[in-house]
């Protein structure tokens, strides 16, 4: 039986940020993964994701962005690694808009929240749109929010980064060891996994797609499971119009479509086009029974529908696609609190398809938890009583 203050479950974007801090104020870690993070197979993958300080989602969780981009920089410096890029961030929409996002009133909220808490920003009218940025074909009723500070995460570096620093601050990473279950024990947690048996004071449970199976019957109907696809488009004419500094990632409820887009600049090698994915969550599914494959008429029906007429300077040639998961709650929710009948475990799903820039945040609130049993940073909206537990 190995012995722990701390056990976490599942290393990918909440797990290690939580293991790094955890180890870094001195606990004794254990981290478990079924696989080696980075990896492929869940929802921390595909070169980059979308950070942002004002977040449409909700005022409550700017303060989590807010932090996390500080852990960020911090990291870097600790590191040398490349975590965070600023490139400017643009959300659009209109009177006249046909697509949603998966919350309402998201643009106006968004706008709120800068507000709230002092956050630079303009606002752009179409004619504005299109000075700065000519690849988007906006609208003469297009309005933009654009925010100087946001830019892209490289989400397989921010989780090897912080693997590195909980190992480098004394925790122990046991990775490809399949969790079986959990149970309270007289000390605390015991973990059972194919290999070992582990008990830990306190558990945070943190594996992604793969928490309704972890969680059992009770709490498994909160938690819905869908395909995600990105698809990398090639671009026609100058490569310099989509380069970080001349083209922002951005949000676009755009009119036509029924879902909304984002999307990001050129890495800075050509051959790599311009990352696109829809706004809506696609099919319901399982991490063990997902399609990871992706068709080309997927590709196709994307750049009719969502790139043609919008972003003219990308071509239907579709250089590559990947599949992700995303980890839905209800409202497109966050879920960080104990487990309702124990103190000594704390679920983790802070996902939703918009969870990876407040992860460094979160890990640290997490540790904050597990430790001391409250986080600095209010976690009450995010309580499992908002789903009536």
């Amino acid at each position: 039986m190995e012995r722990s203050d701390v056990l976490v479950l599942g290393l990918g974007a909440m797990g290690s940020a939580a293991a790094y801090q955890l180890a870094k104020r001195g606990a004794r870690v254990i981290g478990l993964d079924r696989f080696a993070p980075p990896h492929d197979l869940g929802s921390s993958h595909g070169d980059s994701r979308i950070t942002r300080l004002a977040i449409g989602e909700g005022v409550a969780y700017s303060p989590l962005a807010m932090r996390s981009h500080e852990i960020w920089r911090d990291i870097e410096k600790e590191t040398g690694a490349e975590l965070l890029r600023r490139t400017g961030g643009l959300i659009m929409t209109s009177p006249g808009k046909t697509s949603v996002l998966p919350v309402d009133n998201f643009f106006s909220t968004t706008v709120a929240a800068a507000e709230a808490q002092g956050i630079t920003h303009e606002i752009l009218d179409a004619a504005e749109i299109k000075r700065r940025f000519p690849p988007f074909n906006v609208r003469a009723d297009e309005i933009g929010y654009y925010e100087p500070e946001a830019g892209y995460l490289k989400p397989e570096n921010c989780i090897r980064a912080q693997l590195a620093l909980a190992q480098k601050y004394g925790a122990e990473l046991r990775t490809n060891e399949k969790v079986l279950g959990f149970e309270p024990s007289a000390h605390g947690v015991r973990v059972t996994t194919e290999r070992a048996a582990y008990e830990a004071g306190r558990l945070i449970v943190a594996p992604g797609a793969w928490m309704p199976l972890l969680l059992g019957a009770r709490y498994a109907k909160l938690f819905t499971i869908r395909r995600q696809v990105l698809f990398w488009f090639a671009v026609d004419g100058p490569i310099e119009l989509f380069l970080p500094g001349n083209f922002p990632v951005f949000i676009w409820e755009q009119q036509g479509p029924q879902l909304g887009i984002y999307g990001f600049p050129n890495s800075g090698t050509p051959s790599d086009g311009v990352k696109v994915a829809t706004h809506g969550f696609g099919p319901i599914t399982t991490p063990d029974t997902v399609d990871r494959s992706v068709r080309d008429e997927e590709a196709a029906e994307m750049h009719a529908a969502h790139i043609a007429a919008y972003l003219p300077a990308l071509n239907r040639r579709c250089i590559k696609a990947v599949v992700c998961l995303y980890t839905v709650l209800p409202g497109d929710q966050f879920l960080i609190d104990f487990l309702p009948e124990s103190d000594r475990i704390i679920v983790a799903s802070p996902c939703s398809g918009h969870g990876f820039k407040h992860s460094a945040a979160i890990g640290e609130a997490l540790a904050e938890i597990a430790t001391t049993g409250q986080a600095r940073l209010d976690m009450s909206p995010f309580r499992f009583s908002r789903f009536g537990f």
